[in-house]
């Protein structure tokens, strides 16, 4: 089933359809949340709000686009308000860091380790750069979204977007170099 006859049989009453969003996407989502509010727990919830949002808006969704695209801007949005809103608050408590040895089981094979070690990494660097360049980056590298794609999910223009990428490119390299990351 494709994902505009899941969404038609949505908005026809068939709500438990829409779990196949939520298993789709909920990982991005919590992930372009966090690039934007820096707090784990905070992304968690913006991607919960995300597909509350989205569930009820959804007859309002066009088609011209894919649902990723659609569904990412709400994401983008929700973080975006939400980082605003906390802006007036006055205490911030930033998530725990969870150690790399916490992570791991015994039946993982040096591979998925060392893969797990790179990811956490990248994430470390990505945290360090502008939250638009992590955003753009996570979005265009971890995502494959076009830069059109994008470009719509964030509100800028494609030529925005290229600049973002450039720019982000060469700020995460500097991260990288600096805190001798990889």
């Amino acid at each position: 089933m494709t994902e505009k006859q899941r969404i038609r049989e949505i908005i026809k009453g068939d709500t438990s359809a829409f779990g196949y969003f939520v298993e789709t996407y909920q990982d991005m989502a919590v992930s372009i949340a966090f690039r934007v509010c820096k707090n784990k727990a905070e992304a968690e919830d913006i991607a919960q709000n995300s597909f509350v949002k989205a569930f009820r808006n959804l007859h309002t969704f066009k088609k011209r686009s894919k649902f990723s695209t659609w569904f990412y801007r709400i994401v983008y949005n929700t973080a975006i308000s939400e980082v605003r809103k906390s802006v007036h608050k006055t205490e911030f408590v930033d998530y725990k860091h969870t150690h790399l040895k916490d992570e791991y089981s015994e039946f993982d094979t040096s591979e998925i380790i060392q893969e797990k070690e790179i990811k956490v990494m990248i994430d470390k660097a990505l945290s360090k750069i502008s939250r638009s360049e992590a955003v753009v980056l996570t979005l265009f590298y971890l995502e494959e979204n076009s830069i059109k794609e994008v470009a719509e999910i964030m509100g800028l223009t494609p030529s925005n977007v290229k600049v973002k990428l450039h720019r982000g490119r060469k700020n995460l390299a500097k991260v990288i170099k600096k805190e001798n990351i990889l």
